[in-house]
């Protein structure tokens, strides 16, 4: 097992890494939309913040020696169901493989942020 650490994402907020890479697979923590420059959250709608939550999964699978072109699986988290489809016009630009996925809603995220997205990529 290795821990997937980069400067270009946000530090994690708590007790975890930002991804781990193990038996070929490479797993990403949740990534809300955090200018990893600043540490805080982007401002703007859906578009603006599942943009910077979608570049800082890509920045982790980088690390991890992988890409979009190789995820799975995602898992999306919305603060609002209403935002799908604002949602998925961000999230198609970058999840090219058209990856199995899971979109939920959810009455809270950390830092208030209107999305969170996760992958599982091969290596």
């Amino acid at each position: 097992m290795e821990i997937i650490h980069t400067e270009s994402a946000p530090a994690a907020i708590g007790p975890y890494s930002q991804g781990i890479s193990a038996g070929g697979l490479v797993f990403t923590s949740g990534q809300i939309p955090v200018n990893p420059e600043t540490g805080s959250v982007v401002e703007g709608d859906i578009a603006v913040q599942a943009e910077q939550s979608c570049k800082n999964v890509g920045e982790v699978l980088k690390a991890a020696g992988s890409g979009f072109e190789k995820v799975v699986k995602t898992t999306c988290f919305l603060k609002n169901m209403a935002d799908f489809v604002a949602f998925n016009e961000v999230y198609a630009k970058y999840f090219v493989s058209k990856p199995a996925r899971s979109c939920v809603e959810v009455a809270v995220l950390p830092k208030g942020v209107l999305c969170e997205v996760e992958a599982v990529a091969v290596k």
